[in-house]
Protein backbone atom coordinates (compact mmCIF):
# COMPACT_ATOMS: atom_id res chain seq x y z
CA UNK A 1 0.00 0.00 0.00
CA UNK A 2 0.99 3.68 -1.35
CA UNK A 3 0.65 6.17 1.31
CA UNK A 4 0.21 9.59 -0.28
CA UNK A 5 -0.39 13.07 0.70
CA UNK A 6 -2.72 14.91 -1.63
CA UNK A 7 -2.06 18.79 -1.76
CA UNK A 8 -4.71 20.70 -3.21
CA UNK A 9 -7.59 17.87 -2.01
CA UNK A 10 -10.19 20.10 -2.05
CA UNK A 11 -10.02 21.63 -5.34
CA UNK A 12 -11.43 20.22 -8.18
CA UNK A 13 -8.62 18.46 -9.44
CA UNK A 14 -8.04 17.20 -5.85
CA UNK A 15 -11.62 16.01 -5.33
CA UNK A 16 -11.24 13.73 -8.63
CA UNK A 17 -8.21 12.25 -7.39
CA UNK A 18 -9.52 11.26 -4.06
CA UNK A 19 -12.27 9.32 -5.49
CA UNK A 20 -9.48 7.77 -8.09
CA UNK A 21 -7.54 6.72 -4.90
CA UNK A 22 -10.47 5.53 -2.89
CA UNK A 23 -11.23 3.29 -5.57
CA UNK A 24 -7.66 2.16 -5.85
CA UNK A 25 -6.26 -0.68 -3.60
CA UNK A 26 -2.61 0.21 -3.97
CA UNK A 27 -3.12 4.04 -2.82
CA UNK A 28 -4.52 5.22 0.45
CA UNK A 29 -4.21 9.10 1.36
CA UNK A 30 -2.73 9.67 4.83
CA UNK A 31 -3.43 13.10 4.93
CA UNK A 32 -4.31 16.35 2.53
CA UNK A 33 -3.52 19.82 2.04
CA UNK A 34 -5.56 22.48 1.17
CA UNK A 35 -6.11 26.50 1.87
CA UNK A 36 -9.24 25.55 3.12
CA UNK A 37 -9.45 22.86 4.49
CA UNK A 38 -13.02 22.91 6.21
CA UNK A 39 -14.67 23.22 3.08
CA UNK A 40 -15.39 19.62 1.95
CA UNK A 41 -15.71 16.48 4.13
CA UNK A 42 -12.89 13.83 3.01
CA UNK A 43 -12.14 10.80 5.20
CA UNK A 44 -8.64 11.43 6.05
CA UNK A 45 -6.76 14.57 7.99
CA UNK A 46 -6.35 17.94 6.30
CA UNK A 47 -4.29 20.72 7.10
CA UNK A 48 -4.09 24.25 5.65
CA UNK A 49 -0.21 23.91 5.42
CA UNK A 50 2.41 21.23 4.60
CA UNK A 51 3.94 21.81 6.86
CA UNK A 52 1.75 21.21 9.96
CA UNK A 53 1.51 17.20 7.90
CA UNK A 54 2.34 14.69 10.50
CA UNK A 55 1.68 12.06 8.94
CA UNK A 56 4.15 9.49 7.07
CA UNK A 57 3.65 9.06 3.52
CA UNK A 58 6.06 7.57 0.56
CA UNK A 59 4.99 10.34 -2.14
CA UNK A 60 3.69 13.70 -2.02
CA UNK A 61 0.66 14.43 -4.97
CA UNK A 62 -0.02 18.24 -5.51
CA UNK A 63 -2.58 19.86 -7.54
CA UNK A 64 -3.12 22.78 -6.13
CA UNK A 65 -1.30 26.44 -7.22
CA UNK A 66 2.26 27.42 -8.48
CA UNK A 67 2.35 29.80 -5.38
CA UNK A 68 2.66 26.74 -2.95
CA UNK A 69 5.25 25.05 -4.83
CA UNK A 70 8.46 27.08 -2.75
CA UNK A 71 6.59 25.17 0.63
CA UNK A 72 6.16 21.86 -1.50
CA UNK A 73 9.81 21.84 -2.27
CA UNK A 74 10.91 22.57 1.19
CA UNK A 75 8.86 19.62 2.55
CA UNK A 76 9.86 16.92 0.15
CA UNK A 77 13.45 17.84 0.55
CA UNK A 78 13.15 17.40 4.67
CA UNK A 79 11.08 14.77 4.59
CA UNK A 80 12.91 12.64 1.84
CA UNK A 81 9.39 12.05 0.07
CA UNK A 82 8.84 11.89 -3.09
CA UNK A 83 7.17 14.92 -5.16
CA UNK A 84 4.84 14.53 -7.97
CA UNK A 85 4.16 17.86 -9.18
CA UNK A 86 0.61 18.32 -11.60
CA UNK A 87 0.12 21.60 -11.25
CA UNK A 88 0.13 23.89 -14.07
CA UNK A 89 0.99 27.06 -14.81
CA UNK A 90 4.38 26.93 -13.98
CA UNK A 91 6.85 30.02 -14.85
CA UNK A 92 10.54 29.43 -16.18
CA UNK A 93 11.56 30.46 -12.60
CA UNK A 94 9.47 27.92 -10.61
CA UNK A 95 10.80 25.12 -13.43
CA UNK A 96 14.49 26.15 -12.93
CA UNK A 97 13.92 25.53 -8.63
CA UNK A 98 12.34 22.29 -9.44
CA UNK A 99 15.39 21.14 -11.35
CA UNK A 100 17.88 22.54 -8.69
CA UNK A 101 16.00 20.76 -5.81
CA UNK A 102 15.76 17.45 -7.99
CA UNK A 103 19.36 17.28 -7.19
CA UNK A 104 18.76 16.30 -3.83
CA UNK A 105 15.21 15.34 -3.93
CA UNK A 106 12.45 12.91 -6.25
CA UNK A 107 10.85 15.06 -8.39
CA UNK A 108 8.22 14.08 -10.75
CA UNK A 109 6.91 16.59 -13.04
CA UNK A 110 4.72 16.94 -15.81
CA UNK A 111 2.16 19.68 -17.90
CA UNK A 112 -0.08 16.85 -18.03
CA UNK A 113 -1.13 13.76 -16.39
CA UNK A 114 -2.72 12.53 -19.41
CA UNK A 115 -1.59 8.86 -21.11
CA UNK A 116 -2.61 10.40 -24.47
CA UNK A 117 -1.25 13.60 -24.39
CA UNK A 118 2.24 11.80 -23.13
CA UNK A 119 1.57 9.98 -26.46
CA UNK A 120 1.24 12.73 -28.67
CA UNK A 121 4.22 14.36 -27.68
CA UNK A 122 5.81 11.47 -29.34
CA UNK A 123 3.69 11.97 -32.25
CA UNK A 124 4.25 15.56 -33.06
CA UNK A 125 7.75 15.68 -32.35
CA UNK A 126 7.12 12.48 -35.51
CA UNK A 127 5.27 14.48 -37.86
CA UNK A 128 7.30 17.41 -37.23
CA UNK A 129 10.55 15.70 -38.82
CA UNK A 130 8.93 14.94 -41.41
CA UNK A 131 6.74 17.93 -42.12
CA UNK A 132 8.07 20.71 -40.70
CA UNK A 133 10.02 21.92 -43.50
CA UNK A 134 7.52 22.33 -45.16
CA UNK A 135 4.23 22.80 -43.56
CA UNK A 136 3.17 25.60 -41.15
CA UNK A 137 2.88 24.60 -37.37
CA UNK A 138 -0.31 25.98 -35.52
CA UNK A 139 -1.00 25.00 -31.95
CA UNK A 140 -5.04 25.23 -30.79
CA UNK A 141 -6.08 24.84 -27.04
CA UNK A 142 -9.01 25.09 -25.51
CA UNK A 143 -10.73 24.79 -21.78
CA UNK A 144 -12.71 25.54 -19.52
CA UNK A 145 -13.64 29.52 -18.35
CA UNK A 146 -12.38 28.41 -14.93
CA UNK A 147 -8.78 28.06 -15.80
CA UNK A 148 -6.44 30.96 -15.12
CA UNK A 149 -3.04 30.30 -17.08
CA UNK A 150 -3.08 30.95 -20.84
CA UNK A 151 -2.07 29.19 -22.80
CA UNK A 152 -2.17 25.51 -20.69
CA UNK A 153 1.31 24.22 -19.77
CA UNK A 154 0.38 21.40 -22.31
CA UNK A 155 0.47 23.85 -25.65
CA UNK A 156 3.70 24.84 -24.20
CA UNK A 157 5.12 21.28 -23.74
CA UNK A 158 3.73 20.69 -27.51
CA UNK A 159 5.55 23.53 -29.01
CA UNK A 160 8.66 22.70 -27.09
CA UNK A 161 8.38 18.65 -28.36
CA UNK A 162 8.16 20.57 -31.98
CA UNK A 163 10.69 22.87 -31.44
CA UNK A 164 13.51 20.17 -30.14
CA UNK A 165 13.25 18.35 -33.83
CA UNK A 166 14.25 22.57 -35.07
CA UNK A 167 16.89 23.00 -32.33
CA UNK A 168 14.89 25.59 -30.88
CA UNK A 169 14.69 27.82 -34.24
CA UNK A 170 11.25 28.35 -34.15
CA UNK A 171 9.56 31.15 -32.46
CA UNK A 172 6.03 31.15 -30.68
CA UNK A 173 3.40 33.51 -31.89
CA UNK A 174 0.82 33.66 -29.38
CA UNK A 175 -2.30 34.87 -31.27
CA UNK A 176 -2.25 37.00 -34.44
CA UNK A 177 -4.14 40.31 -33.29
CA UNK A 178 -2.94 43.77 -34.38
CA UNK A 179 -0.41 42.06 -36.62
CA UNK A 180 0.12 43.13 -40.08
CA UNK A 181 3.22 40.94 -41.46
CA UNK A 182 2.93 37.74 -43.01
CA UNK A 183 3.04 34.66 -41.40
CA UNK A 184 6.72 33.24 -41.54
CA UNK A 185 8.21 29.32 -41.97
CA UNK A 186 9.85 29.78 -38.38
CA UNK A 187 6.84 30.27 -36.49
CA UNK A 188 4.60 27.91 -34.65
CA UNK A 189 1.92 29.61 -33.22
CA UNK A 190 -0.02 29.02 -30.02
CA UNK A 191 -4.02 29.96 -29.29
CA UNK A 192 -5.86 30.08 -26.62
CA UNK A 193 -9.81 29.25 -26.23
CA UNK A 194 -11.76 29.34 -22.04
CA UNK A 195 -15.53 28.56 -22.26
CA UNK A 196 -17.59 26.83 -21.07
CA UNK A 197 -16.81 23.42 -18.77
CA UNK A 198 -14.31 22.31 -21.06
CA UNK A 199 -11.95 19.85 -19.58
CA UNK A 200 -9.44 20.05 -22.39
CA UNK A 201 -8.60 19.34 -25.93
CA UNK A 202 -5.38 20.02 -28.05
CA UNK A 203 -4.98 20.30 -31.51
CA UNK A 204 -1.47 20.42 -33.11
CA UNK A 205 -1.82 21.73 -37.11
CA UNK A 206 0.28 20.93 -39.49
CA UNK A 207 -0.50 23.02 -43.00
CA UNK A 208 0.99 21.96 -45.82
CA UNK A 209 0.58 22.97 -49.59
CA UNK A 210 -2.88 21.30 -50.09
CA UNK A 211 -2.53 18.99 -47.35
CA UNK A 212 -3.37 19.38 -43.79
CA UNK A 213 -2.41 16.77 -40.78
CA UNK A 214 -4.20 17.88 -37.48
CA UNK A 215 -3.30 15.62 -34.09
CA UNK A 216 -5.47 16.37 -31.97
CA UNK A 217 -6.36 14.93 -27.89
CA UNK A 218 -9.72 15.72 -26.30
CA UNK A 219 -10.40 14.70 -22.40
CA UNK A 220 -13.74 14.20 -21.98
CA UNK A 221 -13.74 14.11 -18.11
CA UNK A 222 -10.88 15.25 -15.59
CA UNK A 223 -10.69 11.68 -14.52
CA UNK A 224 -8.19 11.06 -17.07
CA UNK A 225 -5.63 13.23 -15.01
CA UNK A 226 -6.39 11.53 -11.83
CA UNK A 227 -5.66 8.23 -13.20
CA UNK A 228 -2.51 9.19 -15.04
CA UNK A 229 -1.55 11.06 -11.84
CA UNK A 230 -2.06 7.77 -9.11
CA UNK A 231 0.19 6.04 -12.55
CA UNK A 232 2.92 8.56 -11.67
CA UNK A 233 2.32 8.40 -7.60
CA UNK A 234 2.96 4.57 -8.01
CA UNK A 235 5.91 5.10 -9.92
CA UNK A 236 7.48 7.29 -7.75
CA UNK A 237 7.22 5.81 -4.48
CA UNK A 238 10.55 4.86 -3.21
CA UNK A 239 12.52 6.80 -6.01
CA UNK A 240 16.10 8.46 -5.70
CA UNK A 241 16.49 11.68 -6.26
CA UNK A 242 16.19 12.99 -9.85
CA UNK A 243 13.85 14.84 -12.22
CA UNK A 244 11.39 12.12 -13.69
CA UNK A 245 8.40 12.96 -15.84
CA UNK A 246 5.64 11.14 -17.52
CA UNK A 247 7.45 9.57 -20.45
CA UNK A 248 9.87 7.70 -17.37
CA UNK A 249 6.43 6.21 -15.88
CA UNK A 250 4.80 5.36 -18.98
CA UNK A 251 7.85 3.88 -21.05
CA UNK A 252 7.02 0.56 -21.33
CA UNK A 253 3.21 1.25 -21.84
CA UNK A 254 4.41 3.41 -24.84
CA UNK A 255 7.06 1.98 -25.70
CA UNK A 256 8.71 5.28 -26.30
CA UNK A 257 12.99 4.83 -26.24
Amino acid sequence: MIKMILHGCNGRMGQVVAAAAAADPEIEIAAGVDRYPGIKENPFPVYDDISKVTEQADVILDFSAPSALPGLLEHAEKTSTPLVIATTGLSPQDLEEIRSKSKTTAIFQAANMSIGINLMYELVKKAAAVLGGQFDIEIIEKHHNQKADAPSGTAYSLADAINEVFTGSRQYVYGRHSKTAKRTKDEIGIHAVRGGTIAGEHSVIFAGPDEILEIKHTANSRNIFALGALTAVKFMAGKKAGLYSMKDALQSVLAIE
